[in-house]
């Protein structure tokens, strides 16, 4: 099936007397090149298990149940109900009209090996996404497309200003790359800022992982102190402990890299 265009989902939402709702972070894709390397990045298989959120008109939703997924699409407007269900008849497809941010995936998603594939509402991409990377490990890989600037800093490398708690978690847990960028104008509405999609499939948890995370939080709260002055307040002897795990002491805590933010936590046990 052809992904839908402007003027289908403008009818599509005519059809049925709905618009847009801008709180909701309603921008539905019309561009069917997008779509087709959305799903080539995803590497989607027949047999695949997709967890899709904010299914929206259905475009997405319908290239992957093409591609051979299995999907599971979330959606928090009931209104758009009676679109999904003539958008996505007769596919493997079950939408669910929930607020996934409300939701225990790990017992809506049975099993192991789901994808999430999604065009995330940008109020809810990277709280979702950073949860779902932390506790949510039967979701195996995620190709996401979110705004720029959030594509760009769970992908950041450490010392810029991208750098943060994002792409703490997301390097511990994943492999991020940004794939392409999305300009506006293939989203009815268009958003008032460009998106990213990157993919970021699991590794392997490291030990200490958690711990790990919440020395780089208290750290990036006082980001432009030297290291040894932000972990003061949980090293006993920031000089000696920060030496032991091989890091200098008056680096700050975005010079540091999630590998090291390891170390040190590693080193503390």
């Amino acid at each position: 099936m052809k992904a839908q265009t402007r003027s289908e989902i403008a009818s599509l939402l005519d059809k049925y007397g709905l618009s847009p709702v801008h709180r909701l972070g309603q921008h539905f894709l019309a561009d069917g090149n997008i779509t087709r390397k959305i799903v080539a990045a995803a590497e989607i298989e027949p047999g695949d298990r997709v967890v899709e959120v904010g299914a929206g008109t259905g475009t997405l939703t319908v290239a992957l149940a093409t591609a051979g997924a299995s999907v599971v699409a979330y959606e928090i407007d009931a209104r758009l109900s009676p679109i999904l269900e003539e958008t996505t008849r007769g596919l493997d497809v079950e939408c669910r009209f929930e607020d996934i941010t409300k939701v225990d995936l790990e017992t809506a998603l049975v099993g192991g090996g789901w994808k999430m594939v999604a065009n995330l509402p940008y109020n809810v991409g990277t709280p979702l996404v950073l949860d779902s990377i932390r506790h949510q490990p039967h979701i195996q890989s995620f190709v996401v497309m979110v705004q720029r600037e959030v594509a760009e800093r769970f992908a950041a490398a450490p010392g810029g200003k991208d750098y943060g708690i994002p792409s703490v978690v997301a390097q511990i847990y994943t492999q991020p790359v940004v794939q392409f960028r999305v300009p506006t104008q293939v989203f009815l509405p268009p958003p008032r800022v460009e998106s990213a999609v990157i993919t970021m499939p699991r590794v392997e948890a490291p030990e200490f992982a958690e711990d790990a995370i919440e020395l780089a939080s208290i750290a990036f709260k006082q980001r432009r102190k030297m290291i040894r002055g932000s972990l003061s307040g949980v090293l006993a002897d920031p000089e000696a402990q920060l030496a032991r795990a091989g890091l200098d002491p008056t680096v700050r805590a975005e010079d540091l890299s999630p590998h090291q933010y390891l170390e040190l936590a590693r080193s503390l046990r």
